[in-house]
């Protein structure tokens, strides 16, 4: 009697793309090839997201009557970036084995930053560099193209949420630990997220990488929007309606990943900042008083200007000043600082300095 074949697990879409996508890698390290598969899983998504609405306007019907399907403002109006025609999908898809694809790509992103004032210096144009192989961004673009990522059906689903995180991760554990620097564990985010729960109000996170912290405060806030009683109409406006995002980072490469992170889940990120002396030397939000802060700085940091900053304002609890040779302890009382009286800080920092600390400034 022959033997029953064992049922095969299909795996999650996520990982059936990432597993062809480092396949096409070739001679590119994660560092480099992250912004490349990142920047057109963004494009894929606004071009999905942009033709769903264009098919209505061109289409005419009902609250759509007489609009313009190549009016930029009707995409504004509907919270939905306008791609113009050199950047959609099909336009792209269609020269992805040409010579030219990498200039085809950068030029998108220019046309894009250019009809898109919240995208400005954020979008990638590496595509045309020498040692990126025409025929692995065509390979790049043909498989990227067999998912739906931005229609309604897939925002339904968070397609596009569970490709990104799943890549994100995916790109840290090749990077090893720089990949630290732009990306948290999704599990040790949740359970600070869950700890401090930001129903409402201000949430900081001053070293915020790719953005990870404010994607689940967005979470929280859809699975708990029964508590809201219709403050916001829509679930997928409900977020901005009772908490504003503030961040800043000092890696500009990490800053443009976190600016599209948020980008694509319609999250406000105009006041997540860059600037290249990073949180110590150059606060971007000065006089920021928080509800919440949530951070997951770099550990134990001796590289950290702290012999200039003897005399900082920031410095009022616990060691003062903190110690030059550790930034540990400077962090903490840089997040204590950008507290409102009653605001709550959730963090991670090494062993023996706080790890997976809750602080509540009332209380302590």
């Amino acid at each position: 009697m022959p033997k029953a074949k064992k049922a095969t697990k299909e795996q999650p879409i996520e990982q059936v793309l990432w597993s062809a996508a480092d396949k096409l890698r070739k001679n590119l390290d994660a560092a480099e090839y992250k912004h490349i598969v990142l920047g057109l899983i963004f494009l894929k998504y606004i071009s999905d997201n942009f033709d769903e609405l264009y098919c209505k306007l061109e289409a005419g019907e009902g609250d759509y009557a007489g609009a313009d399907p190549n009016d930029p403002y009707e995409y504004r109006a509907e919270n939905v970036f306008y791609v113009p025609q050199v950047a959609r999908w099909r336009y792209l898809s269609d020269r992805a084995k040409t010579g030219t694809i990498g200039k085809d790509i950068d030029d998108a992103m220019d046309a894009i930053e250019k009809d898109n004032a919240s995208l400005k210096g954020v979008l990638p144009k590496e595509y045309a560099k020498e040692k990126l192989d025409s025929q692995l961004l065509g390979g790049l673009i043909d498989l990227i193209g067999t998912i739906a990522l931005g229609d309604s059906i897939s925002r339904a689903n968070d397609v596009l949420g569970k490709v990104y995180e799943y890549f994100l991760g995916q790109f840290a554990l090749a990077e090893g630990k720089k990949g630290g620097q732009f990306y948290t564990p999704q599990s040790v985010v949740q359970l600070l997220v869950e700890m401090l729960e930001p129903y409402e109000g201000r949430v900081f996170d001053p070293c915020c990488g790719s953005g990870g912290m404010f994607v689940q405060s967005e979470k929280f806030i859809e699975a708990h929007a029964d508590r809201y009683n219709g403050k916001a109409r829509e679930i997928d406006k409900l977020f901005e309606s009772v908490v504003s995002v503030y961040g800043q980072e000092s890696n500009q490469t990490t800053w443009r990943l976190c600016k599209m992170n948020l980008a694509l889940r319609g999250i406000d990120s105009s006041n997540v900042r860059w600037n290249t002396e990073g949180s110590f030397l150059n606060d971007a939000h000065p006089d920021l008083k928080a509800d919440y802060v949530i951070a997951n700085p770099p550990f134990n940091d001796s590289d950290w200007s702290g012999e200039m900053l003897r005399t900082d304002g920031r410095w009022q609890s616990g060691e003062v000043p903190p110690p030059a040779g550790n930034a540990n302890y400077a962090w903490i009382q840089h997040f204590i600082y950008h507290l409102n009286p009653k605001g709550t800080a959730g963090f991670v920092l090494a062993k023996g300095s706080h790890e997976g600390t809750k602080y509540n400034k009332q209380n302590n």
